[in-house]
């Protein structure tokens, strides 16, 4: 397992890796465009050959680059349809222009009307945009957390979005912590991680799984509260090792969204604390 964080693009996507660098990370997971806005970011090309050079120049291992989608997303609602299709392609178009491994993305809500309903509606962009992906970038569906509507809080609705893309040969799974947690699965308890992964494997597979985010919880287990916390200052705490040192979860990119230091993203010694965390627990894991 190797970490990285969500870092800022702030002043140019190649900023990122900088920024990086800096802190120590060995992955990086960005926003191609500001989180807060629909509109897209007008990226001069000249900085996605830059991104591509430093990465080459920092020598991030296959895997290691991933873009995170718009959180004001929701294919599954008609009012905001048209404008989360439009977002998540730009993305995935970024993306590809730099060579990212993956965009990971959550579905949205389907705001009561149901699974089914939610289903319908969202598929067919899903289907539109694998389109886009490349051998090299794929489409990353990360399990949510959250109450009402929320569309991948479980496994279930996981396996019922792949099934509805007819198992895509280029979508994935990135599977984070926290929000694992706060839905009910208890990733702190081996025979409830074990359990899950089996399952993950048998029905959708494990080699679909391709990237981490690893997250402290600020909310109790099975609360559907997405609140996370920083590296052994939550509910997981330093139990969370039982998830960093599985054995099947090795090899893989993990990357950081915890708070930081006033709520100033991760950095260097939030990497510190998870490496050594991963270190400790690998120590003894079997």
């Amino acid at each position: 397992m190797y970490f990285g964080a969500h870092v800022s693009a702030s002043g140019g996507i190649h900023k990122t890796l900088d920024r990086a660098e800096e802190m120590g990370a060995d992955a990086v997971q960005l926003f191609t465009q500001s989180p807060r806005m629909w509109r897209p970011t007008n990226h001069d090309p000249a900085s996605f050959e830059t991104f591509k050079q430093r990465r080459a120049d920092l020598g991030l291992p296959e895997g290691s680059v991933v873009a995170h989608a718009l959180y004001l997303i929701n294919l599954a609602s008609e009012k905001f349809y048209d404008k989360s299709c439009a977002a998540l392609q730009n993305t995935m178009e970024v993306a590809v222009a730099i060579e990212a491994d993956g965009v990971v993305f959550h579905v949205g809500s389907h705001l009561g009307e149901g699974m089914d309903a939610g289903l319908e509606r969202c598929v067919p962009g899903l289907l539109q945009l694998l389109d886009h992906t490349t051998d090299g970038t794929w489409l990353l569906m990360e399990n949510s957390a959250g109450a009402g509507g929320t569309i991948g809080r479980s496994l279930d609705e996981l396996v019922q979005l792949f099934d509805a893309c007819d198992g895509h040969e280029r979508l994935g799974l990135c599977l984070d912590t926290a929000h694992l947690f706060v839905s009910g699965v208890d990733v702190t308890d081996r025979g409830v991680l074990d359990a899950l992964l089996d399952e993950v494997d048998a029905r959708i597979g494990l080699d679909r799984l391709r990237a981490l985010h690893v997250n402290d919880a600020a909310a109790p287990l099975g609360s559907n509260r997405d609140r996370h916390a920083n590296i052994l200052e939550g509910e997981l705490g330093e139990e969370l090792g039982v998830f960093l040192s599985h054995p099947r979860l090795q090899g893989l990119p993990a990357f950081l969204e915890v708070p930081g230091v006033n709520k100033g993203g991760p950095n260097a010694d939030e990497l510190r604390k998870v490496r050594e965390l991963h270190e400790r627990w690998c120590a003894t894991a079997g």
